[in-house]
């Protein structure tokens, strides 16, 4: 039973963190309708730049972020505004084969930009792990999820209460019924890259210090696929729910059932559920089906 409860925690907290980076996917789609496939290479970008801002600079952790922030956020307003404002009009086909290619191109120039930089990333968080109810639970994996579900929660009021916010929730609904009310859509778009850079830079940091960086990190953006189609393209609640349930279930996939059909089937399982959902709930778990007039 121990054992089982310790996957269950294990799963929850890794799942908080897969949480945040699914939130960076699902700002852009809220806003854009664009599926962005170059996640996991923008994460890892913003995680290599904090390992640049410590190693290569005497910043400190909080200037390392701040200097990673910065970087990925012009990343984004120059991807914005060069590669996708000529592409709007254009059909979806062009906005994925553009962020497939970006996401190439940054995976390959990675190790030639950030040679000699270790992937590592020292946080100032406890490591030993501590025993509740006897269950160990890695206080650095807590810390993580905790810092991650304070970024969700500052996300998710963003969404729902600030001015800004709501222009965005204005364009995903209708964006020539919101250029008719004067909101600016290239602007608009620019924040929402930029918020993902700024989500990549946190969400890439806390998952380099649980579970390592480097160019694997880029992998991560083949796990938040899964969780934002199982939660809804378009819903911040469905994604805490999605990533929270695929992290406990790859934990328990792992604990259970690898050691009976051999390694390697736990990072399989989230597309299993996946293809499950698609037939039964093509627009996720809390996501909106389209409605057109015909």
């Amino acid at each position: 039973m121990l054992f089982f409860v310790s996957l269950l925690v294990d799963g929850a907290l890794a799942g908080a963190i897969y949480a945040l980076i699914a939130l960076a996917f699902v700002v852009v789609y809220k806003a854009s309708r664009m599926i962005n496939f170059a996640l996991g290479e923008w994460v890892m970008v913003a995680a290599m730049l904090v390992a640049t801002g410590l190693q290569a600079t005497a910043l400190g952790l909080a200037g390392a972020l701040a200097f990673a922030a910065l970087g990925m956020i012009a990343l984004g307003l120059a991807v914005s505004r060069a590669i996708l404002r000529p592409l709007v009009g254009h059909r979806l086909l062009s906005f994925v084969m553009v962020s497939l290619g970006l996401g190439a191109l940054l995976r390959g120039a990675s190790p030639i930009i950030f040679r000699g930089i270790s992937p590592r990333i020292p946080l100032p968080l406890p490591s030993e792990p501590v025993a509740v109810f006897g269950v160990l639970i890695s206080t650095g994996k807590l810390a993580a999820a905790l810092i991650a579900s304070l970024a969700i929660a500052a996300v998710s009021w963003f969404f729902r209460r600030s001015r800004t916010g709501l222009a965005l929730q204005a364009i995903a609904d209708d964006q020539q019924a919101a250029m008719g009310v004067g909101i600016d859509l290239d602007r608009h778009f620019a924040v929402t890259w930029a918020i993902m850079g700024a989500l990549c830079v946190l969400g890439g940091t806390l998952w380099a210090f649980v579970a390592g960086g480097g160019v694997g990190l880029a992998l991560v953006g083949l796990k938040v696929f899964p969780i934002v189609v199982i939660g809804g393209l378009d819903s911040i609640p469905g994604t805490i729910v999605g990533a929270v349930a695929l992290g406990v279930l790859e934990a328990l996939a792992a604990g259970y059932v690898d050691p009976l059909v051999g390694a390697g089937f736990s990072t399989i399982a989230a597309y299993v559920v996946l293809i499950a959902m698609l037939f039964a709930r093509p627009y996720g778990l809390f996501g909106r089906a389209d409605v057109a007039r015909v």
